[in-house]
């Protein structure tokens, strides 16, 4: 069962119960494996990106997307949004310089990310403000106002 793991997974490691079941039906014991390493590389999927998780919720004139990019520069976010969708990519770059075989656990991810979604209502693309705070990336987007009305004055010429 080959499967792309979401941004979560590869956070926290974590798998589904069936793939897990399935992983242990598989299993089998090696003699000498136990002086091995164990194989951290499952995380690492060359030329994929991960996926973030989010958090859409609305206010009466907005929606707001949150979503943790911690370790993330802002000038590495891409945020596009049109009427009706919302696309955030990004890169987060791993500065550390160690050996693999120096790793007892290797669970953060590293590497290219993005999310697009569909909004639950009609926005106003020029409308958008993006703010972080302690990794927290929080997105206001205005909701078209469809109750907004213009009185046009007629004048002669």
């Amino acid at each position: 069962m080959n499967k792309k793991r979401s941004f979560w997974e590869r956070l926290t490691g974590s798998v589904h119960e069936e793939e897990y079941e399935e992983t242990k039906k598989v299993s089998v014991t090696v003699k000498g494996a136990r002086d091995k390493k164990p194989d951290n590389n499952w995380i690492e999927e060359e030329n994929e990106e991960a996926e973030l998780a989010i958090d859409v919720y609305q206010t009466p004139t907005d929606i707001v997307v949150q979503t943790m990019t911690a370790g993330v520069k802002p000038e590495d976010l891409e945020i596009s949004v049109a009427r009706d969708m919302i696309t955030i990519k990004g890169h987060r770059e791993e500065s550390r310089t160690i050996d693999e075989d120096n790793y007892f656990s290797k669970e953060l991810y590293w590497g290219r990310f993005s999310r697009t979604i569909s909004l639950p209502a009609e926005v106003e693309p020029e409308e958008v403000e993006a703010t972080e705070k302690h990794g927290l990336l929080t997105i206001k987007i205005r909701k078209v106002d469809k109750e907004k009305k213009n009185n046009i004055r007629v004048r002669s010429i």
